[in-house]
Parts: structure tokens; sequence; C-alpha cells
């Protein structure tokens, strides 16, 4: 996945309004919903890409940087809540959460956490 796909389908998963895309990663927390299979995986696909992209840039813009905080906050928020209100989550999807943060931090730091 090149730089503007990833900010693109990261911005999309993240920002993009229920109604226009009922199905994204955040707006399927947001109803207690599973993510769509193979999403995480390419949510942690473009978080690389955006890392390597990024890495040596002085400064992040507005839209990603809101991204990357619901990405790394709100999605751990969702699942919280979810847990509290009974939702059955996949079993893995706790560790991809964190993997999730990891990726943004970096982005964030401009250091892989791992």
């Amino acid at each position: 996945m090149d730089f503007e796909t990833s900010r693109e389908f990261v911005v999309r998963q993240t920002l993009g309004t229920r109604e226009d895309l009922p199905d994204t990663f955040i707006a399927c927390l947001r109803q207690g919903k599973p993510p769509v299979p193979g999403q995480v995986t390419s949510l942690l696909l473009a978080l690389k890409a955006l890392f390597e992209g990024l890495k040596n840039e002085p400064t992040l813009d507005r839209t990603l940087t809101q991204a990357l905080f619901i990405l790394s906050y709100e999605s751990r928020q969702l699942y919280a809540q979810g847990q509290k209100a009974g939702v059955v989550w996949p079993p893995l999807l706790d560790e991809d959460l964190g993997r999730i943060g990891k990726a943004a931090q970096s982005i964030v730091f401009g250091e892989w956490q791992g």
C-alpha cells in the first residue's frame, strides 16, 4: 500500500460518517459490531506505510492526527464500552487494538514502537 492510499484508508476508516460508510472500522465499533474481516490487517499495513512515509517529517497534518487519535484512543474506549454492555468481541481484537495503538504512537513519535 502506498502512502497516499494508506492515508486515505486510515482517514476513511476513522473520520468517515456512519451514514456514508457504515462498515468502517470505527463505525463498526460504535455499533458494537466486530470489524469486517481483514480490516484490522489492512489498517496495520496502512499504519506501517504511513510510519515509513512520515518518520522524518517534523509535523503531522490535523486530519491524520485526528484519525490516529481515534484509532488509538476512541477504539479502545469503544471496546471497553462494548464489553460492559455484553458485546462478545472477536478473541484477538483486544491485542489488535494494542497493535493499532502502538502503530499510531510510532507515527506520532517518529520511532517504531513495535
